[in-house]
């Protein structure tokens, strides 16, 4: 049986039977008699292997062809139709039905568009007959009408990103550098895991994920998909490896939390999203949440009762000891060797507090004028006496984090001082600290008006008017006592 992928199966074959007759000619008059018996005899078809004959008109178009040809082989090898790729048994209506009931259903199969266009040829006889499966699904291979996956949401950014999707094309591309761009992603798991209370839940994985190397900077399950889980798992894969150039997520509510885009601005990450309904511009991440269901996953089907200290536990030494240590097929080497051997461009990660300091986002409040206080996320805070001039402070906290909130210069971006939640219990003591009076009054010395001169203003408007020789504009009124 021949190679139904060699495109020369048929030629050999052709030749194999016509070839004797090349090697030795046969004398005048006696040609036809060889074909003749060539044609009686079988032969292996080239494809599926069974037996064939070919009539005595065939052989002799390949006789002639092959000795009047330099190569052949070539001579004798199939040609390619001349209506090859082009709609010549389809009429113009009938390729105007077939654009239009694609436009309208891009996900039926070709099978289910041939049904529904014999069904309106019944209906519509200007489209006379349709003509077969293999016609209609060629014609549609060639003007790239394949089938399409209906998006999960039918909204106008999902039909947006599909008309870009079928403008624009698609290009794979990798970072040159290590810490060159990361990509970080949720994947809900494919089981339930059991909590201390009793309840199975589905646990969510963040993962981070280096481009260049396909090292996964950290990974990590959890119970739920917020902005304060996200700034979590960050901050451990930023004090594990180092600070990368840039971020690559989706457009996720807890991606787009100020909370944790100040974060990445504070530390100079820059912030880069993926399009609206477009999740193959974060293939990587895709790919490795296939491999991690394919392998560690399905490791885990027998596991009964997993916690999720244990799930994150099996994980973690699933990511250091397999996927790290194997071949990755598309770098052609461990993420590991790619990770230390490459150059990288990442940067010291700074303590706790400083990426504890660095997440938060930045409010501005109204200072009560009468005990100096305001609030955030329903809970008052102290402002000290110093700052009672401030009618609307800058505030930075996470909204998560009340334990650690700053007062910001509103110039400068610097924190002032740290805020305290209000203790009415301590200030029922009835202890107060004297009020700092302001600088200027007490370092400078001015001139105090007696209480029986009148002011400055009111002395010049005085002297000016009296200046002018006009009497004041009134008349007294007599009154007993002032007889």
């Amino acid at each position: 049986m021949g190679n139904a992928d060699d495109p020369d199966r048929w030629a050999r074959c052709r030749f194999a039977i016509i070839g004797p007759l090349l090697a030795a000619p046969p004398p005048r008059g006696e040609l036809q008699q060889k074909l003749l018996d060539l044609s009686n005899n079988r032969w292996k078809h080239p494809v599926n292997g069974t037996d064939i004959q070919f009539s005595v008109a065939t052989l002799e178009r390949w006789f002639y062809a092959a000795r009047l040809a330099a190569d052949p082989v070539a001579a004798l090898r199939r040609q390619r139709r001349s209506d090859a790729g082009r709609a010549r048994r389809l009429t113009a209506c009938q390729i105007q039905a077939i654009e239009a009931q694609y436009q309208l259903h891009k996900s039926w199969t070709v099978q289910l568009h041939v049904d529904n266009l014999q069904a309106l040829a019944e209906e519509d006889k200007s489209l006379q007959f349709i003509p077969s499966y293999g016609t209609i699904r060629r014609y549609m291979k060639a003007q790239g009408h394949h089938r399409k996956r209906m998006p999960k949401r039918d909204t106008p950014g999902a039909r947006m990103a599909e008309q870009r999707l079928q403008k624009l094309e698609v290009r794979s591309y990798e970072a040159d550098y290590v810490h060159s761009l990361w990509h970080a992603d949720f994947h809900h798991g494919s089981r339930q895991i059991l909590l201390p209370s009793g309840r199975w839940v589905t646990p969510l994985l963040l993962g981070f994920i280096d481009d260049h190397s396909r090292l996964v900077c950290h990974l990590q399950w959890y119970l739920d998909e917020t902005a304060e889980t996200l700034v979590h798992g960050l901050c451990q894969a930023l004090q594990k490896r180092a600070l990368p150039r840039a971020l690559m997520t989706d457009n996720g509510a807890a991606m787009q939390a100020e909370e944790f885009k100040n974060g990445l601005h504070a530390l100079g990450i820059l912030h880069e999203t993926t399009l609206p309904y477009s999740p193959y511009q974060n293939a990587k991440q895709e790919v490795f949440w296939a491999t991690l269901e394919g392998r560690l996953m399905a490791m885990l089907e027998g596991v009964k009762e997993l916690s999720l200290d244990k799930l994150n536990e099996i994980t973690q030494v699933w990511v250091e000891q397999e996927y790290h240590q194997n071949k990755h097929a598309e770098i052609g080497t461990t993420p590991l060797r790619r990770y230390l051997d490459s150059t990288t461009v990442g940067r010291d990660c700074p303590g706790s507090q400083t990426l504890r300091q660095a997440f938060r986002c930045t409010v501005k409040r109204r200072q009560r004028r009468s005990d100096g206080t305001l609030s955030l996320s329903g809970k008052r805070f102290e402002i000290p006496a110093r700052y009672r001039h401030i009618e609307q402070p800058l505030v930075r906290y996470a909204r998560w984090d009340l334990s650690c909130v700053d007062l910001i210069d509103e110039h400068t971006q610097q924190i002032l001082c740290p805020l305290y939640p209000l203790d009415k219990s301590a200030n029922a003591s009835g202890q107060r600290r004297a009020l700092e009076q302001a600088e200027a009054s007490i370092h400078t010395e001015t001139a105090v008006t007696p209480a029986n001169e009148l002011p400055p203003l009111l002395r010049k408007l005085m002297a000016d008017y009296a200046a002018t020789g006009q009497p004041p504009a009134y008349l007294p009124k007599t009154t007993p006592e002032s007889d």
